[in-house]
């Protein structure tokens, strides 16, 4: 089966990339690493990060985490109290993961 030439996507999954894009190009710059640096970190090619500092949403997952990951972009928020002490202030605005969407315990109901 052929790949779709593009992939229907929402403006929330949309807007969720290019705002991680952007916050990985922003860590980067701050740490002063440049696309090449970053890249051979990563183990990818420069233009791969040029896409994902671009909001490309054809990038691999893994490549666009370990990215975020060598800059410093916290993608979880597992734990509030210990990342107020460890996060930098422009990674605080990204959480992808907030404690409300979370799956919640359901206790069963087996009183039948």
């Amino acid at each position: 089966m052929p790949k779709p030439a593009h992939r229907p996507s929402s403006r929330y999954s949309r807007n969720a990339v290019i705002l991680l894009g952007q916050l990985i190009r922003q860590n980067r710059i701050e740490r002063k690493l440049t696309t090449g640096e970053l890249a051979e970190r990563a183990g990818i090619s420069r233009g791969l990060v040029q896409r994902i500092e671009k909001g490309d949403p054809g990038c691999t997952i893994g490549a666009v985490f370990e990215a975020a990951t060598i800059v410093g972009v916290w993608l979880f928020d597992p734990d509030k109290a210990a990342l107020a002490n460890t996060m930098s202030a422009s990674s605080k605005t990204l959480a992808l993961l907030p404690k409300a969407s979370r799956a919640q315990k359901i206790k069963a109901h087996d009183d039948f």
